[in-house]
């Protein structure tokens, strides 16, 4: 992605928020250095210290989604991403605010279904994957017209073309 003003709002946000600075840091280690097994390491002792799903729903949001990615197993990172998803649902416009984060609770879901969907498609269960990729399309309209959304909206194309027969 580039740089832009949404991308520097954000990293100004993260950096605001000591957890959610610390899970970044986890994000930078395994998307810009491939250290996954660090970042999983990072993630494992974050989650400890916020208190597991008990957490405050943004960080366990925002980890549980990072967490999935760094996993080794389909079904470990599909457990991490329904414990973002349940998270997700609680979590309010006013505590992204809070935090600096400059996107909606909505913004959030397309990502999350995608994420679903594609582990659903990697364990064979294509009547899930495509339940999970509705569920993102009928979210996308929250999405900016940016890079992030564009992100989403490839990925979402990339898993309908897969899950064609």
């Amino acid at each position: 992605m580039s740089s832009s003003p949404d991308k520097a709002a954000r990293q100004q946000a993260v950096a605001a928020d000591a957890t959610l600075a610390r899970i970044n840091e986890g994000v930078q280690l395994h998307h810009q250095q491939g250290q996954r097994v660090a970042a999983r390491d990072l993630f494992t002792r974050i989650w400890d210290e916020i208190d597991g799903e008990r957490g405050d729903p943004l960080h366990v949001c925002v980890l549980a989604h990072s967490m999935a990615d760094v996993q080794d197993d389909v079904e470990q990172e599909l457990i991490w991403d329904q414990r973002a998803l349940v998270a997700v649902d609680v979590l309010t416009d006013a505590r992204l605010a809070q935090a600096g984060v400059p996107m909606s609770v909505a913004s959030l879901y397309p990502s999350l279904h995608l994420s679903m969907a594609d582990c659903y498609r990697r364990l064979g269960d294509r009547d899930r994957a495509r339940d999970h990729l509705g569920r993102a399309r009928a979210r996308i309209d929250a999405l900016g017209d940016d890079p992030y959304g564009q992100l989403i909206r490839d990925g979402l194309d990339r898993l309908t073309a897969q899950l064609t027969p």
